[in-house]
């Protein structure tokens, strides 16, 4: 149970802080619904950045995840020269 404060603030209980991966700062979203209000975390991302967090973006950084656990990599390389001619003459 909480208790509704001054200027109508709440305090997340401690017991239910420590499970939640939110921080001072971070903003969370707050629906009425008939039973009450649900409260859930959100992220506001760059707009620049957004790309990253797309489906397709992160389907990419999986598989180049894989890769690199599975050891397919190219390199590393002493100079640019050496990286360009390995990938002119690498079967991808």
């Amino acid at each position: 149970m909480v208790k509704v404060s001054r200027n109508f603030q709440i305090t997340i209980p401690n017991n239910m802080r420590k499970n939640l991966s939110n921080a001072v700062g971070d903003y969370l979203e707050v629906e009425r619904h008939e039973e009450g209000l649900k409260i859930r975390a959100i992220k506001i991302v760059d707009a620049e950045q957004a790309y990253f967090y797309t489906k397709e973006w992160q389907a990419v950084e999986a598989e180049a995840d894989k890769d690199i656990v599975e050891g397919n990599l190219l390199g590393p390389f002493d100079n640019a020269q050496d990286a360009i001619r390995t990938l002119k003459t690498a079967k991808l």
